[in-house]
Parts: structure tokens; C-alpha cells; sequence
């Protein structure tokens, strides 16, 4: 019978991706990357979820503004994943990872107010921000560059799905 260590070794060597950032950063930055990868796809779907279940005299233009944010979102999960591959780590592996790895919460509410859609949209998209420039520090601290610069990108994509949040909620110009 085979060793089961040997086993395991051998199915992890075969991941192993060539990388010059050293194993402390590959460590680090993929792991943190598979966290925001899992908070990127849970600011998806409600994302998703808000765009579905949304209603009321503002419909149209709201579940289209929700729908682009999602789309954009989406976009950029795959970039995520395959960014932490790139730096020789690995990443989410299904669902239930995702779940036990993420920091924004879910909203299985049977309804929600146009308003306090766009109110806790805009709340996850500010701490996604935060969690943007977390990563990005993590970066800077190995010198990882190529990271750094896909994340300043969705740092901007995200503070203006805040703006545009933020702005379409205000009810008095």
C-alpha cells in the first residue's frame, strides 16, 4: 500500500506552479485572494438576488443599474482565481469553501425595499473596498506588482458601484 502522505504530496506537487514571489507570498497572497474571491461572488449574488426581487416605480432603472454592477462583478471573479494560480497558489473549490470563506453576509429576506437594497449594496461594495486595499497591502508587503494593478482597477470599479449606489438611493437632490 501506498504512503497517504507520498499520495497527497504527489497531488499537490502537480499544482505546483512556477513563481518567483517565494513561498511566504504565494502563502499570503493567494490566501487572500481566495478569501476576496469568495466575498466577490457573495456581493454577486445579492447582487443578483436585488436585481431578480427588485420592484416599485424606480424598477426599471435600478434593476438595470443592479444587473451592470453584477455583470461586473462577475467579470472579474475568473481574473481573481486565476491570479492566485498565477502567484503558485490555489483558490476556491466549490460552494460550500466559498460559504465557509466569506465576510460579507447573505440576504435571504422574502422582501426587501428598493431603498435598503441599495443601502446594503452600497454598505458590502464600501467593505469590499476595504477588503480591496487589504489585499493590495498584502502585495505591496511582497512586491507582487501584477496583483497590486488588477486590484487598483477593481478598487475603482468598486468605489463607483458605491457612487452610483449612493446616488441612486438619495431621495432628496
Amino acid at each position: 500500500m501506498k504512503n497517504p502522505q507520498a499520495t497527497k504530496n504527489l497531488r499537490k506537487a502537480a499544482l505546483k506552479t512556477p513563481t518567483g514571489l517565494g513561498a511566504d507570498a504565494t502563502r499570503d497572497i493567494s490566501g487572500a485572494l481566495t478569501v476576496l474571491l469568495a466575498d466577490t461572488f457573495a456581493l454577486y449574488l445579492k447582487t443578483k438576488n436585488f436585481h431578480w426581487h427588485m420592484s416599485g416605480p424606480r424598477f426599471r432603472d435600478l434593476h438595470l443599474l443592479l444587473d451592470e454592477q453584477a455583470t461586473e462583478l462577475f467579470a472579474i471573479t475568473d481574473d481573481i482565481a486565476e491570479r492566485a494560480r498565477k502567484v503558485g497558489g490555489t483558490t476556491l473549490r466549490s460552494l460550500g469553501h466559498a460559504a465557509r470563506s466569506q465576510r460579507l453576509s447573505d440576504n435571504d429576506a422574502d422582501f426587501v425595499t428598493p431603498q435598503d437594497m441599495l443601502a446594503e449594496l452600497r454598505d458590502d461594495n464600501e467593505r469590499f473596498v476595504g477588503f480591496l486595499r487589504e489585499v493590495h497591502g498584502v502585495c505591496d508587503e511582497y512586491g507582487d506588482v501584477a496583483t497590486a494593478s488588477l486590484v487598483e482597477n477593481w478598487i475603482d470599479q468598486a468605489e463607483r458601484r458605491v457612487w452610483f449606489l449612493f446616488e441612486s438611493a438619495r431621495e432628496n437632490p
